[in-house]
């Protein structure tokens, strides 16, 4: 329930947000009830998690971890959730249903550089990925951490690591209310 007036808005921006959302026909449809007629509501999100090169190893490194005292269900937070929702098609059907039309839809690739030893220090110990993994047991995030780090020198070397990311990685959605 957003604290704001129906038709209060312009433009509704949800940056990187979407994919939390817990129902999203339901924010969605706040987002469209607090806009203006000839409002747009634009939003980005990621994209598949193979399209973003760093968050699949380190979700892959978490099950090869399984062979190193990781269970057989490994922490699968950032492919259900930052990554889980991009399918063009549900998406485009979750806003027709809440009355949106005129979906525009652009995908951006770009390429991200990081120090190596910083992605896998990132992505298990800096996201919610984080509470998954420790649930798993004390020696878990070090094991993960461990693992994603090594998974990434085998593929990048040492030093800093350039990979792509899909932010759908940016796509980028454009909604006008009719």
């Amino acid at each position: 329930d957003l604290p704001f007036n129906d038709d209060a808005f312009c433009v509704v921006v949800c940056q990187f947000s979407v994919m939390f959302f817990p129902n999203k026909i339901a924010g969605c449809s706040e987002a469209r009830r607090v806009l203006k007629p000839g409002g747009s509501f634009v939003f980005i999100f990621l994209g598949e998690i193979e399209s973003n090169e760093f968050s699949n190893l380190v979700t892959l490194a978490a099950h090869t971890g399984c062979d190193r005292g990781i269970p057989d269900d490994p922490p699968m937070f950032l492919a259900r959730t930052p990554h889980g929702y991009h399918d063009v098609e549900l998406i485009r059907s979750d806003l027709n249903a809440v009355g949106f039309s005129d979906v525009s839809i652009e995908t951006l690739e770009k390429i991200s550089t990081l120090p190596q030893r910083a992605i896998g220090n990132w992505v298990a110990h800096g996201t919610p990925l984080r509470n998954e993994i420790e649930a798993l047991g004390n020696s878990a995030l070090e094991l993960v951490t461990e693992r994603a780090t090594a998974t990434i020198t085998d593929k990048f070397g040492d030093g800093p690591v350039t990979a792509k990311m899909r932010c759908m990685g940016q796509r980028t959605f454009i909604f006008d209310v009719t």
